[in-house]
């Protein structure tokens, strides 16, 4: 329902490309709402596109030029008189220069305070400020490792195995567990190599200078864990509530591929005192909107501590809207709008996404190309970003769909999603789709005690 406050937000810009584009610009036009789209060159024939109100050509295929241009992204807005920006994931979505520059041109910024984004985007700050709150964190360095020898020192404090990651950046692009000082070297290295990747990309975002040394944070290394996040949702009023966990444990090189809801790890006692963290931790910072609080679970022990917070939406949201009935980008809105919607979360049933990528199923490397077949299941969301006929580019995130599938059960869910897999054809670019067809038939996912070894122990 369009209030009188929600209309105040359009016409809605969507500050991002493919499925996530699709899926904002489905949930604002439903509100009655104009949705404006920006594209590259290269997503020019894109289902996003044509399925906005109204669509503007930022530049070339090389993101610098395009999405990430902060420049041209406001250019758009005043051009078409967009009232709001809503960033989607990646890109510019957890950019803080690029959110007080939405608010500074006048427009609504749909997601939390340019602020709660600087104190959650470094791991090191978030870590100490997540401590300071009585949330859970592991053993670690409460400042950045800035060369190797200050990484030793911090090891040897800590105990081996340590987790090695960059303070920035997310997605688990340069971590890497250390057994001994040798391996820390090694680690060291390949953390540093792509704290620097994340500078170069973060200046050419708008981000400001690129730090002299790389900022590393080591963590003490949990064996066996599962990776679980909490759903959060600030309000206005400034009550943050809880809507349920993502179990997102099965990844490759440390990239999620696999998230369902609740989570088959977690038992009732440990899942209350998660969420009840995630709330603390959302108070913490003031937070308002949708954001995710993630969570290392130790396996064994039935315990948890703090990893990091994502300050927008996640790619596998949908999860949580199948077993709360839920819209979250709805919710966004309406928080963005000044709104204090009545949320009170009762999850029911069980929920698995699939992230189909355009990917080889055993290296998990990018297959780009033309879609010659694409033929989506019935009974299953799918929330694509391409139709047949259109070209997986190389220059962004391979990510094609999202296959969703929900259950009164997990074994129920599980059945369903074998059909649905088998029934998702998609021919041209490679496709992980014969991954996803395994892992159904892997004992240890079905039987829902895994971690995040799991695929790695699947191609060993």
């Amino acid at each position: 329902m369009l209030t009188a406050t929600l209309g105040t937000l359009g016409p809605v810009l969507i500050a991002n490309r493919g499925e996530i584009a699709r899926r904002v610009i489905r949930t604002v036009q439903r509100l009655g709402l104009r949705a404006v789209a920006v594209y590259s060159e290269a997503d020019a024939d894109l289902p996003f596109v044509t399925e906005a109100d109204e669509a503007v050509l930022l530049g070339p295929a090389n993101p610098a030029q395009s999405y990430l241009d902060v420049d041209k992204v406001l250019a758009a807005a005043q051009r078409t008189g967009a009232r709001a920006v809503h960033p989607g994931y990646g890109f510019l979505a957890e950019n803080a220069a690029f959110a007080r520059a939405v608010t500074e041109a006048g427009l609504v910024w749909i997601g939390p305070a340019p602020e709660a984004i600087e104190r959650m985007g470094d791991k090191i700050n978030a870590r100490n400020l997540m401590e300071a709150a009585g949330v859970p964190v592991a053993a670690g360095t409460r400042e950045p490792a800035t060369d190797l020898e200050l990484a030793v020192l911090a090891a040897a404090e800590i105990g081996y195995p340590v987790m090695v990651k960059t303070a920035g950046g997310g997605g688990g692009i340069g971590m890497s567990v250390a057994h001994d000082e040798k391996g820390l070297a090694k680690a060291f290295e390949q953390a540093s190599r792509a704290a620097a990747r994340f500078a170069g990309a973060a200046t050419a975002g708008g981000e400001g200078d690129v730090l002299a040394g790389p900022a590393i944070l080591l963590e003490r290394y949990i064996e066996r864990a599962r990776h679980v996040e909490v759903q959060i949702l600030g309000l206005p009023d400034g009550r943050v509530v809880a809507l349920g966990e993502r179990d997102c444990s099965v990844q490759r090189r440390h990239q999620k591929v696999v998230e369902e809801s609740p989570s088959p790890g977690v038992t009732p006692e440990l899942r209350e005192r998660m969420l009840a963290a995630a709330v603390r931790a959302g108070e913490a910072v003031g937070y308002l909107g949708a954001g995710t609080v993630e969570c290392l679970v130790d396996a064994d022990k039935q315990d948890f501590v703090f990893l990091e917070m994502n300050t927008r939406l996640q790619v596998e949201h949908p999860v949580t809207e199948l077993v709360t009935g839920l819209d979250l980008v709805e919710l966004q809105l309406r928080v963005a709008a000044g709104e204090n919607p009545e949320v009170r979360p009762e999850p029911r049933g069980h929920a698995i996404e699939f992230r189909v990528y355009a990917e080889d199923p055993k290296r998990f490397f990018p297959g780009p190309g033309k879609i010659t077949v694409w033929r989506e299941p019935a009974d299953a969301r799918v929330d694509s970003g391409y139709v047949e006929g259109n070209t997986v580019t190389p220059f962004y995130d391979p990510l094609m769909a999202k296959l969703c599938v929900y259950g009164d059960s997990r074994a129920q869910a599980i059945e369903r999603a074998k059909d649905a897999v088998a029934g998702f054809a998609v021919e041209g670019p490679k496709n992980n789709l014969p991954f996803c067809a395994e892992l159904l038939d892997n004992a240890e996912f079905v039987s829902g005690d895994y971690d995040t070894g799991l695929v790695g122990r699947m191609r060993a």
